[in-house]
């Protein structure tokens, strides 16, 4: 990826490309990271001079942050009120996941007849990585092992606007992949390894199907733990 924009993963450590990070990029992953591990809950007020001393900077960076994370949607900034996280809600979840299912096996399929070795290798380190994360309950190395996964066989697909359609609904479906963790992790695990194969035969079709299952486990797992929660 080149530097040309401020998207998460080219901005976040497990990304590993040397890019030259600002203030205002280091306060926007480290804000995204809190509100994706739920340090700070959906509805939380996000006032710029309590983050400024949080993170010990100025306005203006933290001003920059709440604006690219408002772009994503995982922020809402109304006039003279303020910042918040966005709230989560079931209607919303299956919203983004709606858009997930018609963009991500999309890419995978182009990515099974594109991706190069180096992508690959670099893919299967990375799910290595987030399966032994999970085994260890480190839940953020494991949420940076995942992104990574995915991305890397997305930008297998050579399409840099593709990838960027799917920027926005990622980011905020990880806050609420997050809140089903843990569920059904042996089968999330089956199903990384078959996009992973599927990729490697350069089997477009089997690389769409399984993407496609993968995010409708996803879906029927955070759904149910969202329903789980509201009624406990």
């Amino acid at each position: 990826m080149t530097s040309t924009n401020h998207d998460l993963y080219e901005l976040s450590p497990e990304n590993g490309s040397g890019l030259h990070r600002t203030m205002a990029d280091r306060v926007t992953v480290e804000i995204h990271r809190l509100i994706i591990m739920g340090d700070i809950e959906p509805g939380s007020a996000l006032p710029i001079r309590d983050l400024a001393d949080r993170f010990g900077t100025s306005a203006m960076p933290v001003r920059e942050a709440l604006r690219r994370l408002g772009a994503l949607g995982l922020v809402e900034i109304a006039p003279h009120r303020g910042a918040r996280v966005a709230e989560v809600s079931i209607e919303d979840l299956e919203d983004t996941y709606k858009v997930r299912l018609l963009l991500e096996p999309l890419a995978v399929s182009y990515a099974a007849e594109a991706v190069d070795e180096e992508h690959l290798e670099r893919a299967a380190t990375a799910l290595a990585q987030h399966n032994a994360a999970m085994d260890a309950g480190d839940l953020d190395r494991a949420r940076t092992a995942h992104t990574e996964f995915h991305f890397l066989l997305y930008q297998g697909a050579g399409s840099r606007w593709l990838q960027r359609a799917i920027e926005p609904v990622w980011q905020n479906s990880d806050r609420y992949r997050f809140a089903a963790r843990g569920g059904e992790k042996d089968r999330s695990r089956a199903e990384h390894t078959e996009i992973l194969e599927a990729c490697r035969a350069h089997d477009p079709a089997a690389a769409e199907a399984a993407m496609r299952r993968h995010l409708e486990g996803a879906l029927g797992r955070i759904r149910t733990a969202m329903l789980d929660h509201h009624t406990a």
